[in-house]
This record gives structure tokens, sequence and C-alpha cells, in this order.
């Protein structure tokens, strides 16, 4: 089998190719215009034929869609996407692709295996319709933005003629409050750049609509989606958004683990007899799904009054900022428990369930057994009164002395 590694640029691809042994067999450049692409590839192929295949590697760069499609179409047996890792001081593209092809044939078994290799992290490509939902959650959540950067633009014209104060009601984003925005008399530049950021506003406006309503749309036929959307205060954004970025719940073995996924749990720089240098999350995952939780956390303090009694005892110890992140990390390993077993969130935790059956132990020296609480427990023997005495005496164990001073005379 032929491993192959790909540094992706706009471009070019820059190649390097290993085979069974790991020896370097092939470094080359290759531009990314359709025709060279597919020569290439095509040329690769039947190279690879005769050694029974061919793997390949790629860096993650935000537009790797059509080359991992291609490779597909092109007989790869696997494309496997991994994060870039720490920069070098001596970086070229050629030493970059050498650096993957060398990664790939040493951990070869267990990256094809499926399984962990270590200081690597593997990017799991999504499933078509998780893939959709996280384009269109991530546009809803730019168009949002812009419309916040869009009105507090508004606002600053407003503040800069001091005017902000005129306004008939106690928001913008009302029928009067715009009506009045539309008769504010400026001087000509910035008349026109407020009509212009009014017309950008109501764009904004119907662009949200349209994407809210597709978004509920898809999260009504989104089994996980559904099961999320349990939470308190989850609507369908929120729902679909975290549903889209868990995938298949098997590739998590623990409720930590999509905690970890997330980037929520803290870093750690233990070193020698430092065992306890804990630091902030790391934030290594996803940043809109943080966005959602830090969202979800307000709405289920106020509903669940367990989490709240959890959260004010951290917040007594730590402060509010470190009690509403374990509350984030909490809310993963709950949703982990949700989609893990299908069951929907439940206000103050599941009920405890009963033992099955009751407590069995032994005697000490006996065979025999005592269930439950039925049978009398075993008590142990009172002290006599002479070591009562003893101990209570003002002597503490000056027995003889005692009973000579409190002994009467005889004659």
């Amino acid at each position: 089998m032929l491993y192959l590694a790909i540094d992706q640029h706009r471009k070019q691809l820059t190649v390097c190719d290993r085979n069974e042994a790991g020896d370097v067999t092939l470094r080359r450049q290759v531009s990314t215009e359709w025709a060279r692409v597919r020569a290439f590839l095509a040329e690769y192929r039947d190279l690879a034929k005769k050694q029974g295949g061919f793997v390949a590697i790629v860096e993650v760069c935000g537009f790797n869609d059509w080359l991992v499609k291609m490779l597909r179409e092109y007989d790869c047996r696997e494309v496997i996407l991994v994060q870039p890792q720490q920069r070098s001081k001596q970086k070229t593209d050629r030493r970059d692709a050498n650096h993957l092809a060398e990664l790939l044939w040493i951990n070869r078994h267990r990256l094809l295996a499926g399984r962990r290799v270590q200081g690597l992290r593997r990017v799991h490509l999504p499933a078509p319709q998780d893939a959709d939902a996280r384009q269109l959650t991530e546009l809803r959540k730019r168009l949002g933005q812009t419309r916040t950067k869009t009105i507090n633009r508004v606002k600053h014209l407003l503040r800069k003629h001091n005017v902000e104060q005129d306004c008939p009601t106690k928001g913008l984003d009302t029928i009067r409050g715009r009506k009045w925005l539309k008769q504010v008399a400026f001087g000509p530049i910035d008349r026109l750049e407020l009509d212009m950021l009014l017309e950008q506003w109501e764009l904004h406006d119907k662009q949200i609509k349209q994407i809210d309503e597709e978004i509920k749309r898809r999260q009504a036929t989104h089994a996980t989606a559904v099961l999320i959307a349990t939470l308190p205060g989850c609507a369908a954004y929120s729902s679909l958004a975290l549903a889209s970025r868990i995938g298949a719940i098997q590739r998590f073995a623990r409720p930590g683990s999509l905690a970890n996924y997330w980037g929520l749990t803290p870093g750690c720089r233990n070193s020698g007899e430092k065992t306890d240098r804990l630091g902030s999350i790391t934030k290594q995952g996803s940043p809109t799904a943080r966005f959602i939780l830090a969202q979800l956390v307000l709405q289920v303090l106020r509903r669940d009054g367990k989490m709240r009694a959890w959260y004010l005892r951290i917040k007594k110890r730590r402060g509010s900022k470190i009690a509403r992140v374990a509350v984030m990390r909490r809310l993963a390993t709950i949703i982990w428990h949700m989609v893990k077993h299908q069951q929907p969130y439940m206000i103050g935790g599941p009920p405890r369930r009963p033992l099955e059956s009751p407590c069995v132990f032994r005697t000490k020296g006996t065979d025999s057994k005592r269930e439950g609480h039925d049978s009398p427990r075993k008590t142990r023997p009172s002290p006599s009164f002479d070591r009562v005495a003893r101990q209570q005496s003002p002597t503490n164990g000056n027995h003889a002395r005692c009973s000579a001073i409190v002994k009467p005379s005889t004659g």
C-alpha cells in the first residue's frame, strides 16, 4: 500500500508519497487546475493499484471539500483529516508534506483501525445532514453578528449628535423607532450613512427570518436535535447546532469525552513535583457549541432548582465565572447521557433507582447471613464499672491512692 500526504493551498498541492517500507518514492507539486490535478490522480491511481491501493492524509485548511471528494473518486481507501500542529520555525511546503507522510506511515495501523494516536487530533468528517446543519447554523450566527454591528453603528450616529434620547420608544427595533430613524435631521453625509444602515438592517431581518424557517424545518427531521430541544430554553437553532456538532455518539466513550471535545475541560501543565497545575479550559473544540451552552446556562439555572443549588455552592467557593463554566461542562455530560440513552431532559435529574436486592453481609466469625435491617445489629459489650471509674477519676488511674483517701479509718 502507498501512503500519500498532501499539503493543500489555493493554487497548488504539495505531495509526498511513501511505500510500505517507509521510503519516500515521490515528491512534487501539482497545480489545482482541474485538468492537471485529475491527470495526477489518475496516474497515481494506476501506480497504487499495483501496490494494493493508497491512503491519503490532509491537513484541515477550510476548503478541503473538493479535494476529499476527488480523492474518493480516484479509489482512495481512506482520507484522514488532521488538525495542523504547532508551526515550526523552519517551515516549507515540502517539509510539511514530508512530515505528514512520515506521521501517516508510522501510525498507519492505528489510523486505519480508527484508534487514537497520542498528540494527533484527527478530524472526523460529518454526515451530509450534519454538514448542512453546521453550515446553516454558522450562517445564522454570522448574520446575527452582522445585524448587531449594524445596529451598533446606528446607535453611534445617534450618540454622535446626542439625539438618542429623543427616540419615542425605549429601543430602536420597533415600528415607531424605525419610523423615527427615517425622519431624524442629520447632515448630508450622516443622513446618507444612516439610510444605508437602515436598508442593511431590513435586509438582515429578512435573511434571518428566511434562515430561521429553514432551521425549524431541518430541526424537526433531526432526531438528536429534537431530543436536545427538551433542555430548558433550547429552541430550534440551539438544538440543531449542538446536535450537528456531536455526530455519532459512539465516538465518545465517556460523558467527559464530549465536554473535552467541545473544549470545556481545564488545561494541565504538570511537571515534576508540580502535580496540580490546572489552568483555564482548553477551548479546542467548537466555539459555536460553547457559545450556545453559555446561553443555555441562564435558562437552566432559572428552571432547574437542583442545578441552581449546585451552581451556588461553586459560586461561593470559586466565583460566578468558574461556576458558569462548570454548569456548561455538566450540561455537556447531560447531553451525552440524553443522546446515548435516548432520554429527554428531566428537571432535577432522573429519579433514583431502588435497590434491586437488599444488602447481604456476614457477621464476623460466623457463616450466618443477615439481610436488610430486620436482624438486630451486633452490639459491642459494655465496659465494666471499674474501667469507667478509672476513666472518670481525677487522678487518671491512681486507684490505690484514691481508695486510701476515701476509705474511712478503722480505729
